[in-house]
Parts: structure tokens; sequence; C-alpha cells
């Protein structure tokens, strides 16, 4: 039997949420509702929870 072929898998970018400024850890806005580990999607006007729903209306 021939071996099955492995398809590429998509890595999580949860390294993305984070950035090290010197000795501070730089995240996201986190969900008032979800509490710590839920971040806040930046979307171009607003902050949203995918979790709970839970929206911040950007002002200019």
């Amino acid at each position: 039997m021939p071996k099955k072929k492995r398809k590429n898998k998509i890595s999580s970018k949860v390294w993305t949420k984070y950035k090290v400024e010197g000795d501070k850890l730089i995240r996201n806005k986190t969900c008032p509702k979800c509490g710590p580990g839920m971040f806040l999607a930046n979307h171009k006007d607003r902050l949203y929870c995918g979790n709970c729903h839970y929206v911040e209306i950007i002002k200019k």
C-alpha cells in the first residue's frame, strides 16, 4: 500500500498577537467579557470579539 501524501498544514498565527520591545510584552487588547486569553480583532473602524460578539467602535 503506498504512503499517503501529507497536506501542508497552516501554522497558527498566535505569535502575531505579541511583540517584544525591550523587557515589555506588547499584545492586543483583550475582551472585557471573556477575560484574558481572548483577543479583540482589529478592524478598520472597530474592535471585535469573535467569541461573545463584543464590539468597541473606534472614533476617528
